[in-house]
């Protein structure tokens, strides 16, 4: 009879055969891994969407289960939601991002994909994609060659195409060919604004520059500076968080930052079959049970701050 050892051994190279097949883009693979990652992306969609919906509940009919707000049913759906679970869904499943998967401490593809979106660097790419911090390089273009994002994004930022090729290790006159063929091809599907350098902004601008004669004003911007001990106490705050395993985490973030109903928090757990006492299975967990795992957390967390 093969040990627990063994048996974890073999589920986790299963787990390798299942993400090696889906990142090829087998059809069957591909389902399993969504259904997989599919409770962990409707929780954090819904989490990410309720911080920053403001005032898109009170136009638009939400799409998150349960909805935000009560709009009328003859409003517009809002497009937030789906957006969301399609870029979770790409980031999180990528064939790049499976073909990292190790199964290193025999860590399943789920434990794999929950601690990613659960991550900080999760949330922050969320926000860029989200608030449109990071510049599109759209497909059309980067199908055209492989170093044709690399020359779109240097066009863009104004960047001699001669240092370009330089920097990518090309010929000049391939640099500058790919360059007309990216510039033909935005001008035929009348997207050539997507070249236009971003537009920045001083942090003090003068208020009158038509008028040469007239003495150059600026907006003063007040300063708000923390006091040193307000930031070495977030600095102390930073690093016991990340002493705390991401279950810890996840639970004091959704009942102290988000402020969820325990019962919801319960249900996510349940979804994601995470256990918060030994023993006793997520499906069992009750409210007395989570609000004594967060009075715990918290007090490892103070110990934590005062190492």
């Amino acid at each position: 009879m093969p040990t627990s050892n063994q048996q974890k051994h073999t589920a986790v190279e299963d787990q390798l055969a299942l993400a090696k097949s889906a990142a090829s883009g087998e059809k069957k693979s591909r389902q399993q891994v969504n259904a997989l990652v599919q409770p962990i992306i409707d929780f954090q969609t819904s989490r990410f969407c309720k911080r920053f919906c403001n005032e898109n509940q009170y136009l638009y009919r939400c799409t998150l289960k349960p909805p935000m707000g009560s709009m009328h049913q003859d409003a517009a759906w809002c497009e937030w939601g789906n957006a969301s679970y399609g870029w979770m869904l790409n980031d999180l499943s990528r064939p790049q991002r499976l073909l990292k998967y190790q199964g290193i401490n025999d860590a399943s593809l789920f434990d794999y994909f929950y601690q990613i979106a659960n991550s900080q660097p999760f949330y922050e790419r969320w926000k860029d994609w989200r608030f449109g911090r990071k510049i599109h390089v759209p497909t059309y273009i980067q199908s055209l060659s492989p170093d044709a994002a690399s020359v779109f994004l240097g066009i863009r930022a104004g960047d001699d195409l001669a240092m370009l090729a330089q920097k990518i290790a090309r010929p000049l006159a391939d640099i500058e060919k790919l360059a007309q063929s990216i510039i033909g091809l935005l001008t035929a599907k009348k997207r050539l604004h997507l070249l236009n350098p971003p537009k920045l902004v001083s942090m003090t601008e003068t208020m009158d520059d038509a008028d040469s004669d007239q003495e150059d004003r600026q907006i003063d911007l007040a300063s708000y500076d923390e006091a040193i001990e307000v930031q070495e106490d977030k600095q102390r705050l930073q690093q016991a968080w990340a002493k705390l395993d991401p279950v810890e985490q996840f639970v004091l973030e959704a009942l102290l930052i988000d402020e969820l109903d325990a019962e919801d928090v319960l249900a996510a757990l349940r979804k994601m079959d995470l256990s918060i006492k030994k023993g006793v299975p997520a499906d069992q967990t009750d409210r007395q049970q989570l609000y004594y795992y967060r009075r715990k957390t918290l007090a490892r967390l103070a110990e934590y701050m005062h190492e």
